[in-house]
């Protein structure tokens, strides 16, 4: 026996949706169709989003200009290429996740390091897991949830539209993760503070109607972030594992844990923030056609008073 690495405790649950939701019909029935299909159809949705019936091509170029003004025309178009077959492809990918067995999808989405995950967690608390939209989030999440060996809390957004929303939710907990609406979040912590579980968010999206936000120079630009992590992180004391996702070939992914705070370490105001804005823009630099540009990520402008 192996006695290097701690088993981590695996909580009971008392609250909050953790059983996979059974998803509408429509969504096994697509997922029947083979991945190499889909792919082929991926390929021509990208065509179309690109060269016939541009997807807001204006607002992916505007934002690689302003990322990457020393590129030349040549690179910009071929980066801009990649973005939307790589975008199509994640589509497809999401639809076909309902087919996906664990064997399967471990495979296509491999969590490198998750003894990071279970080395905090065996220490008795939670551990805050950030990243951002980069490769296949979705699939992500769904790796964490059948990779890391302990329950997965993750806080999304829900959708205007109920129907897709629905569908969405019952993609994300078909290993089991339990998912939060990030506006509840704060409650469930306080009512699980010390509940051992992998709590992730995905915080590179604009905070567009939240007055709780940090302004970091990101990609070229001053640029909003949601505090939530941090909120956390400050308050709760739970320590932070960025995760890096590269696509190492079409449909297969990586994901690699990087410490980003320890338990209980103090930062100054907005340096949690700041150090995972670098984090992110490294793995967009290193990847640029893998992150939404077609995302008007940039609508905030920063005030004259902002700190």
């Amino acid at each position: 026996m192996n006695h290097s690495e701690p088993k981590p405790q695996v909580p009971v649950r008392s609250a909050g949706t953790h059983h996979p939701i059974k998803p509408s019909l429509w969504l096994p029935l697509l997922a029947l169709i083979p991945l190499r299909a889909w792919y082929a159809i991926a390929s021509f949705l990208a065509f179309l989003g690109w060269k016939v019936f541009p997807h807001r091509r204006h607002v992916v170029e505007g934002n690689l200009r302003a990322a990457f003004p020393d590129w030349d025309d040549a690179t910009r178009e071929r980066v801009i290429g990649d973005f939307y077959r790589g975008f199509a492809d994640v589509f497809v990918e999401v639809l076909h996740s309902v087919r996906m067995s664990r064997e399967s999808l471990d495979r296509r989405m491999r969590i490198v390091n998750p003894e990071l995950v279970r080395a905090e967690v065996a220490r008795g608390k939670p551990v805050l897991l950030m990243a951002a939209h980069q490769g296949n989030w979705e699939w992500l999440l769904l790796g964490l949830s059948t990779q890391l060996g302990m329950p997965v809390d993750a806080a999304y957004k829900p959708l205007k539209n109920a129907w897709a929303d629905r569908a969405m939710l019952a993609v994300r907990s078909l290993f089991g993760a339990r998912m939060i609406p990030a506006q509840q979040l704060l409650g469930d912590i306080i009512q699980q503070r010390n509940q051992p579980r992998a709590i992730a968010l995905l915080a590179d999206q604009e905070p567009v109607g939240s007055d709780r936000m940090h302004w970091a120079r990101f990609l070229n630009r001053d640029t909003a972030f949601f505090l939530g992590g941090e909120q956390i992180a400050r308050s709760a004391r739970y320590p932070a594992l960025f995760i890096q996702v590269r696509r190492v070939r079409r449909g297969y992914y990586e994901a690699v844990l990087v410490p980003l705070v320890a338990a209980g370490e103090q930062l100054p105001p907005g340096e949690f923030t700041n150090r995972f804005a670098r984090m992110v823009e490294e793995q967009i630099r290193a990847a640029p056609a893998d992150w939404p540009w077609s995302h008007k990520r940039w609508k905030l402008k920063k005030p004259a008073d902002a700190a």
